[in-house]
């Protein structure tokens, strides 16, 4: 059976680490493989290390690199940049890749702080959780493991397309093969992917629903749908009535709103609902004039409206008099 490139690759690094001359990759046996994705460290002692000790040519390599090669979300912007590299860039697999002698793994949150301080940027002016933020590990290996099993739990990473993890000695350029992303592909994807997959495929099914849009909408945190619909229903009843209808049936055929008038442009606060009608009903008689002096009842359990109090007036004996 045909080895495929990461194979391969550790292969050729070990064998030319431990003095075969002839050692080496051969990118034409992979190029349904290639291009290769890679995510490490900013540490400048990698620019001539890594292209050396992987053997992939520079035009076959898509290297993006962030402090401590870390990837703090599935949905974090470093995802972004690896799916739009495959899916814009045509890359076929990913691998993260750590090193040994990591400045940032050896970094402390204190210490952090401290070089934060230096630089003229004050504790309050940072992020309140530094480890989350920052991404701040204290192993090499597990923060490269993490970081694979975040990436392959993303949305945003196809099935087909495998995670490797590495981790290069910064002083020979041995690799080390931490996660094979071979022995993954074709796995069940993860809860949280299958959320994701279920949650996209219901709002590609309300689509072709005319004049929807789901992300106009306006989710409060009160019940302000229950509450609209009752305002409309009001609305519609007035309108009836005032138009002569006396049956059911002839009120149900008088009740559509005017033209011109849409409680969905109706801007509703999250707070203060007992003022939702009086809004409602402003905005009603401004849209539609002929409508004026319909008045909205207001739903049940809406707060009274409490009237000011006149201004306290001085007695007259307490009164100051000049001549």
């Amino acid at each position: 059976m045909a080895k495929r490139l990461f194979e391969e690759m550790i292969q050729a690094n070990h064998q030319a680490l431990a003095g075969d001359s002839h050692a080496g990759l051969h990118p034409a046996d992979f190029q349904d493989e290639l291009p290769l994705i890679a995510l490490t460290c900013v540490d400048a002692r990698l620019n001539a290390l890594l292209p050396q000790a992987l053997g992939v040519p520079a035009e076959q390599f898509i290297w993006l690199r962030n402090a401590g090669n870390i990837i703090t979300g599935a949905m974090s912007s470093t995802m972004r940049s690896l799916a739009l590299a495959c899916a814009v860039k045509g890359g076929k697999e990913i691998v993260i890749i750590g090193h040994t002698d990591c400045q940032v793994g050896k970094t402390t949150a204190m210490q952090l702080l401290d070089r934060f301080r230096a630089l003229g940027i004050e504790r309050h002016m940072l992020p309140d959780n530094l480890n989350e933020y920052f991404g701040i590990f204290s192993s090499d290996r597990q923060n490269v493991i993490k970081a694979v099993e975040i990436a392959r739990s993303s949305p945003l990473i196809g099935p087909k397309v495998p995670v490797q993890g590495l981790l290069i000695d910064i002083e020979t350029g041995k690799l080390e093969w931490l996660v094979n992303g071979y022995e993954t592909l074709g796995a069940r994807p993860s809860a949280w992917t299958q959320l994701v997959q279920t949650a996209g495929q219901t709002i590609d099914a309300l689509q072709p629903l005319t004049g929807f849009n789901l992300g106009e909408m306006k989710f409060p945190e009160t019940k302000i749908g229950e509450l609209a619909g009752t305002i409309a229903e009001e609305i519609a009843n007035r309108i009836a009535s005032a138009a002569g209808a006396s049956s059911t049936q002839d009120r149900a055929a008088k009740t559509p709103l005017p033209a011109g008038f849409s409680l969905g442009d109706v801007k509703l606060p999250h707070s203060k609902i007992g003022d939702v009608a009086s809004i409602i009903e402003s905005e009603f008689e401004r849209r539609v004039p002929s409508a004026a002096g319909i008045k909205i009842a207001q739903p049940s359990g809406a707060p009274p409206k409490i009237p000011v109090p006149p201004p306290l007036r001085p007695k007259p004996h307490l009164r100051k008099w000049t001549k």
